[in-house]
């Protein structure tokens, strides 16, 4: 059996029927190039079947301790059923990009089974121009973006023709469930260990508390921060997190806006393209990295959409940037190994070009600040919540953190995800785009995670349902952002699309 760390539990315990904890893909495949250009459950299914001894989380069953006495843990699910897992499915005619994201917002709205493994992979028929695509989900429980990525890996080849796979060197060993006698013993067993792990975590975690989303904005935690930095200097103590080098300060507030509000149990969700070798060439005219161009882009999307709906702060926006800390000797280990940065972005700069450079020099700022930070501090925040009380403490934080009466911890999330510069195949088919779906925290209604693959960014937005504004007019104002910057340095950019509606009234 293999535990969840306190961060992979996190995942599970803030679900509540409104909130879900899986991530997925969109990719769309053209099965021309398979073998009698079919992609479909059958081909999958073979696949797969071949390469499952080297994907475990596709094995993984969850086994819950008793009175929540400890984490879960993973055990190999003796009954798997990959049929279950993988199926074909179909977008009524006409098919269009529309009816897709509308599909992906009701599948990122229902929750995986917990008496499977966490995961489910849609092949969707139906789609223009013969195309196919891959919807997978998976929770985020069991894998990261960098897992996410190393499954990706074993799924899909560098060519069409596939590889070959070197059999598994052992014969799979399957468990039946341990008894709940058993699991209680372990948990009772484990119960001292707790607060001992707390006591550990103490001298990391307080300096950085105030850094740590969605606790920064309670009562009391940036006092509790700072005061417990200057007593542990008074006494002569030496800190993991430098005075003065936290990531985040006091004056990083979050304004309210219309994404920062209780989340319903439905989605929506939109997906689009940009030109990387266009992103690549306003980078080199401004001198600032590829990340911060797509960090201005979000920005001035936002500020686009919000200043239409006459509700744009005057204040810059608070993002939250997921990070991997993931070490090389950790890959193949699965679960989680991540971080964050919680930054500003100028959504308050009405200027393309300045608000690229304000985005530059706050995201330095930032990294810099990041790098004061302990690698471990969020699973380190996870260990001084007692397993017996993690879910109801991790939904309460969360849902406090979202209460009308606070100030938010931050405004959004936006994920840069890199991806492979080489053509991918799955089946035989090639992948022509990835578009990546992630997940919302209460209170935080709007994602925005990019993937870069060959010469461009696929972007997927996922919003709540009840949140105000298009996520498909968002993607046209990204187009937007991206060809006004591409003019400042004489480039160009592709026409942002039509929306849906649009495509659809003008045929």
């Amino acid at each position: 059996m293999r535990q969840l760390t306190g961060l992979d539990a996190q995942f599970l315990a803030m679900e509540n029927g409104r909130i879900h904890g899986h991530v997925g893909l969109l990719a769309i495949c053209d099965p021309s190039t398979a073998p009698g250009g079919v992609l479909d459950a059958r081909v999958v299914k073979a696949m797969i079947a071949e390469r499952i001894h080297l994907l475990p989380p596709f094995r993984w069953r969850l086994v819950r301790v008793p009175f929540d006495l400890d984490h879960p843990y993973w055990i190999e699910d003796p009954d798997f059923d990959l049929d279950y897992h993988v199926r074909d499915a179909a977008l009524p005619p006409p098919g269009d990009m529309k009816a897709l994201g509308d599909m992906v917002a009701r599948e990122a709205a229902r929750e995986l089974d917990r008496s499977r493994p966490l995961w489910e992979l849609q092949i969707v028929h139906g789609l223009p121009d013969g195309k196919v695509a891959l919807l997978t989900k998976t929770h985020h429980a069991a894998v990261d973006g960098m897992s996410g990525a190393e499954i990706l890996s074993v799924l899909l080849d560098l060519d069409a023709g596939g590889r070959d796979v070197e059999p598994p060197t052992e014969e799979r060993v399957t468990q039946q469930p341990p008894s709940e006698l058993a699991m209680t013993a372990r948990g009772l067993l484990h119960l001292p260990l707790h607060p001992l792990r707390g006591l550990r975590a103490l001298p990391s975690v307080l300096p950085a508390l105030d850094a740590v989303p969605p606790v920064r904005n309670l009562p009391l935690v940036g006092k509790i921060s700072r005061v417990y930095t200057r007593t542990a200097r008074i006494a002569g103590h030496v800190l993991p997190v430098p005075e003065g080098e936290l990531l985040d300060t006091p004056e990083v507030k979050a304004p309210r806006t219309p994404y920062n509000h209780p989340i319903g149990p439905h989605r929506r969700f939109s997906f689009g393209t940009l030109s990387l070798d266009t992103v690549k060439a306003v980078k080199r005219a401004h001198g600032v990295t590829v990340n911060d161009v797509v960090m201005c882009l979000c920005a001035g999307a936002v500020r686009a959409q919000l200043a239409e709906l006459g509700q744009l702060p005057a204040e810059p926006m608070v993002a939250m940037v997921p990070l991997s800390v993931r070490t090389p000797e950790e890959f193949g280990t699965f679960g989680n190994k991540i971080s964050m940065m919680v930054v500003p972005i100028p959504t308050d700069v009405p200027d393309p070009v300045e608000r690229l450079q304000v985005m530059h020099g706050t995201m330095t700022v930032a990294k810099d600040r990041y790098e004061a930070l302990p690698a471990s501090l969020l699973s380190d925040v996870t260990q001084f919540i007692p397993p017996a009380v993690f879910s109801r403490a991790t939904r309460g934080m969360h849902s406090l953190s979202a209460s009308r009466g606070l100030a938010p911890s931050l405004n959004l999330v936006i994920s840069n995800v890199p991806g492979s510069p080489f053509p991918l195949y799955c089946g035989g088919a090639r992948l022509e785009t990835a578009f990546p779906i992630s997940v919302l925290f209460e209170g935080v209604a709007l994602n925005i995670t990019v993937m870069s693959y060959l010469d461009h960014l696929d972007f997927g937005v996922i919003a709540d349902r009840q949140t105000e504004g298009d996520v498909w007019v968002l993607l046209e104002h990204l187009h937007r952002e991206l060809a006004t910057l591409a003019d400042t340095v004489g480039g160009t950019a592709e026409a942002a699309p039509q929306t849906p509606a649009k495509r659809s009234a003008t045929g």
